[in-house]
């Protein structure tokens, strides 16, 4: 049975709406897989009214966003009322993108959805709802224990075509990042960046670049028959020689991996969650509550999510088996 992708709403203020509706006006141009969108319909419906009257939305439940995809944007109902406007979060803000999170993992353990995607949400307004975790990648893998009983962790890449890097430490202050770094932390990072590059972006040898900080997991990972080179200076990793010669860099801190795909592939690189037992994928970019409900947002990284979510799905073990993991 054809699956869909389960898309989360994000932040309800900030512009998750806005691209949701110009993706999914680009499906058939693009070939994109079908999706739907977690959010509550009367929000989503007022938001299409605003900005997007010519996108119809139709409520389903998973099994029918397939057949429904191609008249209409399926939208499955999370059953949290939004009031948040454009550029504006309120107290049902937080409530919503969470309650979207859980639906979303949920529908992939139980085989109604073959991927997640995750719109932009606000940290901060998470935080102030309590939201306990440092971010997505952190809640996904709480989620993956609780429901499916595995213990993750969880790895964030950031991909492009030009370029994919993966920070060995997020969300972390620049001082804390040598207490944090250990040669246990870059060499499980590594393993779990080697073989999901292999499984799923179906690369048999993939070759590591290890940015320069803390040499010592480098033999240890080639002990792992993985194909790891460094310590390597971040000034000479990423110009377009260099990036031949690797097929994803371990930087050791967030700027250190930020700055090189962020200058490179601003407007089209995806946050790729790999170490679950699932497929997740998202835009690079955050909420843009100034444009919010406007109508103006660039989809392009939305789009990359969809389609690489569509790419990596094909290699991964079909939801229904995450039941029995």
């Amino acid at each position: 049975m054809a699956l869909p992708l389960a898309l989360t709403l994000g932040e309800p203020a900030g512009i998750g709406p806005d691209i949701t509706f110009a993706a999914w006006r680009r499906r058939a141009e693009l070939g994109l897989m079908p999706f739907y969108i977690l959010a509550d319909p009367v929000f989503l419906r007022g938001c299409a009214e605003s900005i997007a009257p010519d996108v119809p939305i139709a409520v389903v439940e998973p099994p029918a966003a397939v057949a429904a995809f191609a008249q209409a944007l399926p939208v499955v109902d999370i059953g949290v009322p939004i009031t948040a406007k454009p550029g504006h979060p309120d107290n049902s803000s937080a409530p919503a993108a969470i309650a979207a999170i859980r639906r979303a993992v949920h529908d992939v353990h139980t085989g109604r959805a073959h991927a997640v995607v995750t719109n932009p949400v606000a940290k901060t307004i998470l935080y102030r709802s309590g939201f306990a975790e440092p971010g997505h990648t952190e809640y996904l893998a709480k989620l993956t224990a609780e429901m499916m009983g595995i213990s993750a962790q969880p790895v964030m890449m950031l991909w492009s075509p030009e370029l994919a890097v993966v920070p060995v430490t997020i969300h972390l202050p620049l001082r804390e990042v040598m207490t944090r770094l250990t040669t246990e932390l870059i060499s499980s990072t590594g393993e779990i960046v080697a073989r999901d590059l292999k499984q799923r972006f179906g690369i048999a040898r993939p070759r590591l670049a290890i940015a320069g900080l803390n040499p010592h997991a480098v033999a240890r990972l080639r002990a792992q028959g993985i194909e790891a080179r460094g310590p390597l200076p971040a000034d000479t990793l990423f110009h377009a020689a260099a990036r031949t010669t690797y097929d994803a860099v371990l930087a050791m801190y967030h700027d250190q991996a930020l700055i090189p795909i962020k200058t490179l592939a601003f407007d089209h690189a995806v946050n790729v969650t790999l170490g679950l037992p699932f497929v997740r994928t998202s835009p690079d970019h955050g909420t843009a509550f100034d444009i919010a409900g406007t109508g103006r947002a660039d989809p392009s990284s939305l789009i990359a999510a969809l389609r690489l979510a569509q790419r990596l799905s094909a290699n991964a073990p079909a939801p229904a088996a995450l039941q029995q993991a």
